[in-house]
């Protein structure tokens, strides 16, 4: 009996560990789900194509690497698929560095300099709490993930927002499944 009352109070236990984390709405998603509403513009972002290396709770992206938290299902995978990898999120700043309407002599300024695309450079990063957030979308073939992002130039927190397509997709789908079979479609980043 103290068998079996130890073996169900452990899967109960471990349960969450391998549940799919939701986030609810909150206050500070208020200005997230207005971005989704007037600014957004579905692409299509391709994988991974170079040497990926897998190493305990890192992977190097040719020679970028980005940290995770092993017990973050949802990040690990999205990173072993290949959707998220350094070069990415660089190519995505430099995008936003340039298309954003922002201080015309900031922009004039940085183009000076030799190497400016540098300062952009996104390397040992640590992706980590990544939660769906299920108020962003209604389609069962859209998925829209939370991800906390730290950098060590910066001091405060990244979080991005990542929206990913499987058209293939049912309401029965597993999150593990709908990842594997998924496109980027939409990175969204921003400083808490």
């Amino acid at each position: 009996m103290k068998l079996l009352y130890t073996i169900s109070l452990s899967l109960f236990l471990s349960a969450s560990v391998f549940g799919q984390k939701t986030e609810k709405a909150g206050p500070k998603d208020k200005a997230v789900i207005e971005h989704f509403k007037n600014d957004y513009k579905k692409k299509n972002y391709k994988k991974f194509a170079g040497k990926m290396t897998v190493n305990d709770n890192q992977i190097l992206f040719d020679n970028k690497i980005i940290f995770y938290d092993k017990a973050d299902k949802i990040t690990e995978l999205m990173l072993k698929e290949g959707l998220i990898y350094p070069q990415l999120l660089t190519d995505y700043q430099i995008d936003k560095f340039e298309n954003e309407d922002s201080d015309r002599t900031q922009k004039r300024f940085a183009k000076l300099q030799k190497n400016w695309k540098d300062a952009f450079e996104v390397n040992n990063i640590k992706l980590s709490n990544a939660s769906e957030l299920t108020f962003l979308s209604s389609d069962e073939k859209v998925k829209r993930f939370k991800i906390v992002c730290k950098d060590p130039k910066f001091p405060n927190l990244m979080i991005y927002y990542f929206e990913l397509t499987d058209k293939n997709a049912t309401k029965g789908t597993s999150v593990q499944d709908f990842i594997k079979n998924a496109k980027l479609t939409y990175i969204y980043q921003r400083t808490e």
